[in-house]
């Protein structure tokens, strides 16, 4: 069971907040956090991240932990001393810098969305190495979903995706280009159907899933895929089996005519 709504009232002891200032902080009301503290309720995946950030915390420790005394009065000490290291980072490995690509896999994904600006978060992200040389800001995302799927056929759930970071602007996007968009409520990969200053339309390989608008401004990172890694091996296409039923008859044909 989450500790999520007991960490929000230590959260408030320790900081000197009734619900109401709590509420405001965090453009919640009263009676909703009285609702999470009493377990009648549950915040929002977005409401999770901004206290997480809000107070230097894991969303590991904030939901599965229930948080002492020392975590609460150690966290504000434990940001400043990060703060203070991002000053004298020591270098990436030496595997990273020559060609590691950092892996953001399913179960650090709502870690990478409150910490994707942190220079010490993403240096310690585990990695892959390839031969290959993007020029370029590189990661790989490992794909949650079957929306790029259809028929056995394009992307699977489980994937390693290769990614570049681009521009989210209309003129460094192309239309129909697969890309991994890291936003507050997650991380999904579609392909681009149409971009515009406000916002860009992206829609599933499987027609079955609906298209998803984000604006602009809530794109918090904008990937385009250059590359999969998968063990999922695909079946032939209806196309490949009918031209592989004609190869075999024309065989078999061949053999009757020379003997």
């Amino acid at each position: 069971m989450s500790q999520i709504g007991k960490n929000i009232k230590r959260i408030r002891s320790a900081k000197k907040l009734n619900q109401s200032q709590f509420a405001e902080i965090f453009g919640l009301t009263r009676g909703s956090v009285g609702a999470y503290e009493e377990g009648r309720a549950e915040p929002k995946i977005d409401t999770i991240i901004q206290i997480a950030n809000n107070f230097s915390l894991s969303i590991d420790l904030l939901l599965n932990k229930e948080l002492t005394v020392n975590d609460l009065f150690h966290f504000d000490v434990l940001h400043q001393k990060l703060d203070e290291a991002h000053h004298f980072q020591k270098p990436a490995t030496q595997a990273f810098r020559k060609g590691g690509i950092g892996l953001v896999s399913l179960e650090n994904q709502l870690e990478y969305i409150v910490n994707h600006t942190n220079k010490d978060f993403i240096s310690h992200l585990p990695y892959i190495e390839l031969p290959i040389n993007f020029k370029g800001t590189t990661r790989a995302f490992e794909l949650n979903g079957s929306e790029m799927e259809y028929n056995q056929n394009g992307l699977h759930h489980g994937d390693i995706l290769l990614c570049l970071q681009t521009v989210k602007t209309k003129t460094k996007t192309k239309p129909g280009d697969v890309y991994v968009i890291v936003h507050k409520e997650g991380i999904i990969t579609r392909r681009l159907k149409s971009a515009a200053k406000s916002g860009m339309n992206f829609i599933s390989d499987d027609p079955n899933y609906a298209d998803i608008e984000f604006a602009t401004d809530d794109i918090l990172e904008l990937w385009n895929v250059k590359g999969a890694y998968s063990t999922y091996l695909n079946p032939p296409k209806m196309i490949e089996n009918r031209v592989m039923l004609l190869e075999n008859r024309l065989n078999e044909l061949e053999k009757k005519i020379k003997s």
